[in-house]
C-alpha cells in the first residue's frame, strides 16, 4: 500500500526523555514504507529556531501531500495540529493517528469535549492499550480503535549486560524519569518503609538532595543522561514503574494517568533487559502478568516481602521473557504491529 505519508518537524532535544517516542516512532515509519514530506527530522534545543524549522518544514509537507492519501500524525502537536489536520481533511487523506499522551486524562485540560473533537478527523487512531481504548469508546469516539500495547524504544547499542536477582540478599531497582515533587513525591517517602531488602536508584532530573538523609536511606542518585545515553548507565535487577505522591497507591493526577497510559520508562527498562516492577491497576501491569515480565503490587509496602519471597529460578524466568520482548521494542515492532491493523482498518 503506498501513499502513506508523515510530516516531520523539530523536536526539542533535551536531557528529559519526552521526544524520544515520538523521534522513535518516525523512524520506525521510515522502515514500512511511510515518507516524510517535510523537512528531514531535527532536534535543535532553541524553541525559537524549532519553531521556525516546523512551521516551514509542515507547511512544505501539507502543500506536497497528495489527495486521497494516508497520512500519520502523532498527536499531541501543539499549533500545528489543526492546521495538518485541516489541510489534510480538505485534500480527502485518511488520517491515523498515533496517541503519545491525552491531555485531558493526565489533568492537564479540563474540557474534555474540546480534546475529542480534535481526535474526531482521525479515521484510525493508535491508542496505548485496551483501557485507554475503553476511554475513548466511552467518550463516543467513533475512529478506528487500535492499541499498541507497549512503546518502542529504538537503541543502537545492541548489547547489554543481563540483570542479576540480587547482590547478598540486596536488590537494586532502578526507577528513572522526573524525580522532582510534582511527578514522585513517593520517592521522599521510601526510607520510611519497614525492613528493607531493596535499594532504589535513580536516574533522571529534579531531584531533591536535601531530602534525604544521606547515613539513613535506601536511595541513590546515579546522575542524569539523554534518552539515548541512559540505557548505558542503568545496573539493576528490576525498575519500577510508579508516579505520584504515595507509596500505597498512584496517586495524583500523574499517579492516574496510569490508569490509562503506557509509561514510557516501562519499555527503557525492558531495553535494559530489566523486569519490571508495577502498581498492580496500571494498565500496562496486564501486560506484564500475561508475559510474565515482572512483578505487580497494589502498594510499595508489599514489595519488601514479595522481593524476598521471590526464588531466582522465577526471576531468570522473567528476564528470559523480557529479553523476548526487548527484541521487539528495539526493532519498532509493537508500533509496525499495530500500524499494519489501522492500515487494514482503512483500506
Amino acid at each position: 500500500m503506498a501513499n502513506l505519508y508523515y510530516i516531520s518537524r523539530n523536536y526539542k532535544a533535551t536531557n528529559s526523555a519526552a521526544s524520544k517516542p515520538k523521534t522513535d516512532c518516525e523512524r520506525i515509519l521510515d522502515t514500512i514504507d511511510f515518507q516524510n514530506l517535510g523537512f528531514k527530522q531535527t532536534t535543535f534545543a532553541s524553541s525559537a529556531i524549532g519553531a521556525i524549522v516546523s512551521f516551514f518544514g509542515i507547511t512544505k509537507g501539507v502543500i506536497l501531500l497528495p489527495k486521497n492519501s494516508t497520512l500519520a500524525i502523532q498527536y499531541p502537536l501543539s499549533k500545528y495540529y489543526k492546521y495538518i489536520t485541516t489541510i489534510a481533511g480538505i485534500k480527502k487523506c485518511k488520517i491515523v493517528l498515533i496517541i503519545h499522551d491525552v491531555k485531558y486524562l493526565m489533568g492537564k485540560n479540563k474540557d474534555i469535549a474540546r480534546e475529542m473533537k480534535k481526535f474526531s478527523c482521525a479515521d484510525v487512531i493508535i491508542v496505548h492499550n485496551d483501557n485507554m481504548k475503553k476511554w475513548f469508546e466511552q467518550q463516543g469516539s467513533t475512529a478506528k480503535l487500535i492499541p499498541l500495547y507497549m512503546f518502542d524504544y529504538l537503541d543502537n547499542n545492541s548489547s547489554y549486560t543481563a540483570p542479576e536477582l540480587s547482590k547478598n540478599g540486596l536488590f537494586d531497582v532502578v526507577f528513572a524519569g522526573g524525580l522532582g515533587m510534582a511527578k514522585s513525591a513517593f520517592i521522599y517517602k521510601l526510607d520510611a518503609l519497614k525492613n528493607n531488602s531493596f535499594h532504589l536508584k535513580l536516574y533522571g532530573s529534579g531531584f531533591i538532595k536535601g531530602d534525604v538523609d544521606p547515613a539513613n536511606t535506601i536511595i541513590s542518585f546515579e546522575g542524569m543522561f539523554s534518552p539515548d545515553e541512559v540505557a548505558k548507565h542503568i545496573r539493576g535487577s528490576f525498575g519500577l514503574v510508579w508516579n505520584g505522591n504515595s507509596i500505597e497507591e498512584c496517586a495524583g493526577h500523574f499517579g492516574q494517568y496510569l490508569l490509562y497510559n503506557n509509561p514510557h520508562k516501562t519499555s527503557l527498562y525492558l531495553l535494559c533487559g530489566l523486569p519490571i516492577i508495577i502498581w498492580d491497576k496500571a494498565a500496562v501491569a496486564a501486560v506484564i502478568k500475561e508475559r510474565q515480565l515482572g512483578i505487580c503490587i497494589s502498594s510499595l509496602e508489599e514489595l519488601d516481602g514479595k522481593l524476598k519471597n521471590l526464588s531466582n529460578e522465577d526471576y531468570q524466568k522473567m528476564v528470559k521473557n523480557v529479553a523476548e520482548v526487548r527484541e521487539q521494542i528495539i526493532s519498532g515492532g509493537f508500533l509496525k504491529k499495530a500500524m499494519k491493523k489501522a492500515l487494514l482498518a482503512i483500506s
